[in-house]
């Protein structure tokens, strides 16, 4: 058994560090943050196998001026912080050829499909399994047209043996009663589900991994030492960490530590925005997802969460609320009886590639250094599936899937 160190304490690292635990090795977490508390607090707590479909799809170059120019449109680009984003959009944008669109759901959904299969015996282990829903979800269309441009997201996902089935206003009306009468196209993925509350998640299962013998040390990582073998210690700001075995799930910060392990990669902090309501007098009997506005709206046990919204501007810039404003318009649109009263703004970043595919895998130089970062969109279902994948590396076995697709040195 081995003796191994996790730098990022999300569900990323989270998840892998209980697979590891649970096969004996000694398994240490590192972060600035307690567990839960960055980007893995704030999402939209969908358990999606359905999200095989990669962001950059066909045609949605010519989508972008309308998006920019949209006040309320779901894409923002800080102009001051373009010419650092220009490389990773360039690489965005080459990803929409067909083959490679086919290739990415692919291997997104090898990954992806497992993520109930995963996440189960976590839970069960930390007592939490009441969480996790499978209740299925809907995504609506304004407009019949809408829906038919997205045919070929939707043959993508049915391809690969998602549920899709294709239904119309009523059927909405029918699914999710309290959801506004604007909607005249929808699709119902019954197969789909969510998490209550994603940061009540990582933590539980936080404290389960250190029942279980695990270590969690609340320390930023300041540097890597790195000796002819690979990493030998850890520069934190509590002082120096020996290192045997390094597994990197640090989220946006990644990027930054695998340069240094000889791996630059175009990861991209994709910052997304939330507005939770915690008593907004609403009944919803699953997820709804607004597919023109790239928002999903999920009922929590702290409320009803809307999560959306891409903007880059880098890392450290401020928020911009008014993103998260922008996100109550089209929850009053989506539901005007929804009550506004008691509400908070939130604002996290995605660790994203261009490609959406994350990074999962060991580094190019050093055997003593695996790879569990850049999951974007997917973070939370991809969690429990990377979790394994990275305990099967080190344990010795070869991981149930194909892992060559998420390499570090694909670019």
């Amino acid at each position: 058994m081995k003796k191994i160190t996790i730098i990022g304490a999300g569900i990323v690292g989270i998840a892998t560090a209980a697979y590891l635990r649970r096969d004996g090795h000694e398994v240490t977490v590192v972060d600035k943050l307690p567990p839960g508390e960055y980007t893995s607090s704030g999402n939209a707590g969908i358990l999606s196998p359905g999200s095989c479909v990669p962001i950059a799809m066909p045609g949605i170059l010519g989508k972008v001026p309308g998006y920019l120019s949209d006040p309320v449109g779901p894409l923002k680009v800080r102009w001051s912080y373009f010419p650092q984003a220009l490389p990773w959009l360039f690489r965005f944008v080459t990803s929409t050829r067909l083959s490679r669109i086919e290739s990415a759901a692919d291997a997104l959904s090898s990954l992806l499909s497992q993520t109930f299969d995963a996440h189960r015996p976590l839970a069960q282990n930390a007592g939490c399994s009441d969480m996790i829903r499978q209740t299925g979800y809907i995504v609506v269309y304004d407009t019949d047209e809408a829906y038919r441009k997205d045919a070929l997201a939707w043959k993508l996902r049915r391809d690969r043996g998602v549920v899709c089935n294709a239904i119309d206003a009523a059927e909405i009306h029918w699914l999710v009663p309290a959801l506004a009468r604007n909607y005249a196209r929808g699709v119902h993925l019954p197969e789909q589900g969510y998490v209550t509350n994603p940061e009540r998640l990582t933590k539980t299962l936080a404290r389960q991994f250190q029942k279980d013998g695990g270590t969690i040390l609340q320390r930023e990582v300041l540097d890597i030492e790195i000796g002819a073998q690979g990493p030998t210690a850890l520069v934190t700001d509590a002082g120096r960490m020996e290192v045997e075995t390094l597994v990197l799930c640090a989220g946006v910060h990644s990027g930054k530590f695998s340069a240094k392990l000889g791996d630059a990669v175009p990861l991209e902090a994709e910052r997304g925005y939330h507005v939770t309501f915690s008593d907004p007098e609403l009944e919803l009997p699953m997820p709804v997802a607004s597919a023109q506005n790239k928002l999903f709206v999920t009922p929590m046990e702290m409320g009803t969460r809307i999560a959306g919204q891409s903007e880059f501007a880098g890392i450290d810039a401020a928020p911009d609320y008014g993103r998260a404003d922008v996100l109550v318009q089209h929850m009053k649109r989506m539901f005007p009886q929804v009550r506004e009263a008691e509400s908070t703004r939130w604002m996290g970043r995605r660790p994203s590639m261009p490609d959406s595919k994350p990074v999962i895998g060991r580094a190019t130089k050093y055997a003593n250094t695996y790879y569990a970062f850049g999951h974007g969109h997917v973070g939370l279902v991809g969690s429990a599936p990377t979790g394994r994948i990275i305990a099967d590396l080190i344990g010795g076995r070869t991981p149930n899937i194909d892992i060559s697709p998420f390499r570090v040195d694909r670019f």
